[in-house]
């Protein structure tokens, strides 16, 4: 049987096995600590359940226009102008089935066979997989200490060739939790924009700062492509809702793309969300941010004490990127000795870096700082043995 050759560019996301292995281990008695997955143990703020369920009770379970409820695309426009002093026409906003459809819709709509993209590496390997799947090829540039772990502009500018036609960045990043400040993505937005290409920034951590204020390149161009979702600083992973800001001339073709890929976004989804933009929730998920924060520090505190904590403690998200080359060369071995022998599940890094993947693992600090601390003390057991 054949398939699409585009689809073998698609490499699988091998934390999903180590995660069906936790489950494993779980089931059969054993005491695991989920340090793997991005999604935080917080239940969906209460506001955004009973928006919900008073939706269902309305009946509010038809289909809505493809680009999402007019409300909810004002809600989110207003959330722009609130937070980051944007003026955002709510028209340039497009609701879709979590921030893949956005991924989807962007790729689509910005490149083609013969298309290269530049990213960074290491990334969300969706990122990539989007990208190809669309026919682009992708240009990984090696990123680090010297960059912030960041795309910058510097790099973009020396990366860049005659067939890029998009930059696609993340601030702040999966996995190393690193962002750009308002000036960098100024000077990205500027460096893209000079080459006639398109630029296009996840933001699907946005909010979840804890050393920078929360920015978006929203309030520093109208001509970028911009991702976010209800997933991570909102607390709705399983509502499956995001959405794609924008050029004005791109709306009319992306809802087009909407209205054939995917129809609409959930319905009771967005009525939901309507909740989350009220100062009810808004202190919830204040209060959890700075929670996520403590974390962090508790457990940048216990790698410190066993020589792992990263030089560049991340600004935001919710991971640490380790480097564990001392260890040996094989993040994936790596993870599957620590979950065997210590009941700890982190992720490898090779999901993550086409460059030194091998070298480094994620951990995803989702879990209170109790069982974070004892993490740590697992895997200083583990490391001693090593």
């Amino acid at each position: 049987m054949s398939w699409n050759p585009r689809v073998e560019r698609v490499a699988p996301f091998r934390v999903m096995s180590l995660l069906e292995a936790a489950q494993a281990r779980e089931a059969a008695g054993h005491d695991v600590i989920h340090l793997e997955v991005g999604e935080p143990d917080f239940a969906t703020p209460a506001p955004v359940v009973a928006a919900g369920q008073a939706a269902l009770s309305a009946g509010h379970t038809r289909y809505s226009p493809a680009t999402g409820l007019p409300a909810l695309r004002e809600a989110i426009a207003g959330h722009y102008g609130e937070h980051f002093d944007a003026d955002i026409d709510p028209r340039r906003i497009l609701v879709t089935p979590g921030a893949s459809g956005a991924l989807l819709l962007a790729s689509q709509l910005l490149v083609g066979p013969g298309d290269r993209v530049l990213m960074a590496d290491p990334n969300y390997p969706c990122n990539r997989h989007f990208m190809a799947l669309a026919g682009a090829e992708v240009d990984t540039v090696p990123v680090g200490l010297e960059s912030g772990w960041q795309l910058d502009a510097e790099l973009i500018a020396r990366h860049w060739q005659d067939a890029t036609r998009l930059a696609m960045l993340a601030t702040p990043s999966n996995p190393t939790g690193h962002m750009l400040d308002a000036a960098q993505l100024q000077a990205v937005a500027e460096t893209v924009a000079a080459r006639r290409g398109h630029l296009l920034v996840d933001e699907i951590y946005q909010g979840l700062s804890y050393d920078l204020e929360p920015l978006s390149v929203a309030s520093l161009s109208p001509d970028v492509f911009v991702v976010n979702s209800f997933s991570k600083y909102f607390g709705m992973t399983g509502w499956r809702l995001g959405w794609l800001l924008a050029p004005q001339e791109a709306v009319e073709p992306l809802t087009r793309l909407a209205q054939n890929v995917f129809l609409a976004a959930p319905t009771p989804a967005q009525h939901a969300a309507l909740a989350a933009f009220t100062p009810e929730c808004r202190d919830i998920l204040e209060s959890r941010r700075r929670e996520l924060g403590r974390r962090r520090d508790a457990l940048l505190a216990g790698l410190a004490r066993l020589g792992l904590a990263p030089s560049l403690p991340p600004q935001g998200a919710f991971y640490l990127w380790l480097d564990i080359s001392r260890y040996g060369g094989d993040s994936q071995a790596f993870c599957q000795r620590l979950l065997e022998e210590e009941n700890v599940a982190i992720t490898p890094g090779v999901d993550f870096a086409v460059s030194g993947g091998e070298h480094h693992v994620r951990i995803a600090f989702t879990t209170g700082i109790a069982r974070l601390e004892e993490a740590v003390s697992r895997l200083e057991r583990f490391l001693a043995r090593q």
